[in-house]
This record gives C-alpha cells, structure tokens and sequence, in this order.
C-alpha cells in the first residue's frame, strides 16, 4: 500500500463560502478530517454538503494526534488537516502535525486559501510594502510591553492577533510602547456580518473602543504602521528641498507629507536644518 499524503487546509475565516475548489476536492475525498473543533468543521462540511469523517487536532492534544495522524499515513491513508478558521500552523495549531509528518517522511501538500492577516493587510492601505506577522501578544502585560519594546523601531507594519478580551489593553500597551502618533487599522469580525475595519492614531484606537462595546466584539487583526527608517528620507527630502526653495517652510511640509505619506514629525524636523543652512 503506497503511503499516504498529510493536506494542510486552509478553510473560511467567516463566510463559509470563502473556499477554494481544491479545499472542497480535498475535504470531500480525504480518508480522515483532523479538526481543531470538529462541531466547526462539522458545519462547514454541511454548508457544502460534504461528509467526512473527523477527529479532533486543538493544542491541548496536537502530539497524541499527530502520532495518530503518522500512524494513518503509513496505512496509506490521505489526512486533511484544518482549523476553525484560516491557515492551520498560522497562529493555530497544525505545526506540530506537519512536523511529525514530515518527520516520518510523508509528503505535505499545503492548500492555501484564506488568512486573516493577509485580509486585513489587503484593506489597510499603509504604504510600507514589507509587514511582520507577530501573531497574539503575550496575555500578561509585562511581557506585552516587553515584546513590543523589541519591534518598536522595525521599519515595516507589525501585524497582530488579539482577542476581544484583551483588545483595549493590549491597544494601550501598543500605544504607549510603540508611539500615539503611529497609524493603526483595527479589522474585526473579517467577512462575516459586523465586519468593521478602521484606521485611526494609535493614541485614539482605545477611545475609541470604548465608545461603543460592539467594537470590542469578534477576533480583531492589529495592524500598526512600521517606523520610519533612516534610508525612508531619501523618497521625500527631493521633495521637500524643491518645494522649500519655492514656498515658506510650514506649506512646504504640508505638501511633502501630502505628497509623500511621510511622517510630519521627521519631515519638519528635517525641514527646520534645511532652512538654517540657507539662512547660514
């Protein structure tokens, strides 16, 4: 009997009909389903009128279950492996299936499809092309505030995970480690009814929060605009010196950070040496 092969599937992060083709072909002629919550997967494989036969794979059994995984794969046997919702081994258990897997010398075959922190990136509109996905934050705020401390200075978007439990606090912490002034988008409840996604200061995020308890409701995506490097002046003093040489120094900012997207606090701070070497 040739052996069998470990699908990781990444399935619906709300709206059930968010599935690729290929996820359904595999779901539907897959020997057995290994499911984070086999009630969940349950309804997906209904909304499509699949059937399946599924055994539960969450954290608090991922070795057992992968030992079990192993043991139907050398039987032959063709194993999908999902979550809940999105990419399993993303901020969700599967990696421990897939190393054991592999481990043993089975083929992975990963079936992408939906994932929320490339969803939320999708509808953010932050300019820096490079991004960070951290995942959840440390529950306990020490340790919060220690690992933000670490991407403070990173010059890209940092993407979060975060509960709604923890979502006022944690956007605090963010806000007093990383910086008020930085730009955050909050993206809650992705494709389903009450999706809601808003881009506001880091220093207003948790305000507004607070304002209404619905917007503490559903999983939320963080995504915190990255610090602005060094070399990151070079795309926009051109501009200013150009329009420096044409116009008082508060418009000439004004338009460079209007053109460029560049942060006011560096461009007038460069704007100010500028001007008294000329003055010079």
């Amino acid at each position: 009997m040739g052996a069998g092969q470990l699908y990781v599937v990444a399935t619906p992060i709300g709206n059930l009909d968010d599935i690729g083709l290929r996820a359904l072909s595999t779901l539907a002629h897959a020997d057995t389903i290994a499911a984070e919550d086999t009630r969940v997967t349950a309804r997906l494989l209904e909304r499509h009128h699949l059937e399946g036969k599924l055994f539960p794979v969450h954290e608090h059994n991922e070795r057992r279950a992968a030992e079990r995984i192993v043991e139907q794969l050398a039987q032959g046997k063709n194993v999908a492996l999902v979550t809940d919702a999105g990419t399993p081994g993303v901020a969700d258990p599967g990696a421990v299936v897939v190393a054991m897997a592999r481990a043993a010398g089975f083929r992975i075959v990963p079936i992408p499809g939906p994932n929320a922190a490339v969803t939320a990136l999708s509808a953010a509109g932050l300019r820096q092309a490079s991004f960070l996905f951290f995942g959840f934050l440390p529950s306990k705020p020490a340790a919060r505030r220690k690992a933000l401390a670490g991407l403070r200075a990173l010059p890209y978007s940092l993407v979060f995970y975060e509960a709604p439990h923890r979502i006022v606090e944690s956007v605090e912490d963010i806000s007093a480690v990383i910086g008020a002034d930085r730009t955050l988008v909050l993206a809650r409840e992705l494709t389903k009814v009450f999706e809601e996604i808003h881009r506001c200061a880091l220093g207003a995020a948790a305000g507004w929060l607070r304002e209404n308890p619905d917007r503490q409701r559903g999983e939320f995506v963080l995504i915190v605009e990255g610090a602005e490097s060094a070399e990151s002046s070079v795309e926009w003093e051109p501009v200013l010196s150009a329009l420096l040489a044409e116009m008082p120094l508060v418009r000439a900012v004004k338009l460079t950070c209007s053109i460029t997207g560049a942060k006011r606090k560096a461009v007038y701070a460069r704007a100010l040496s500028l001007d008294s070497k000329v003055d010079g």
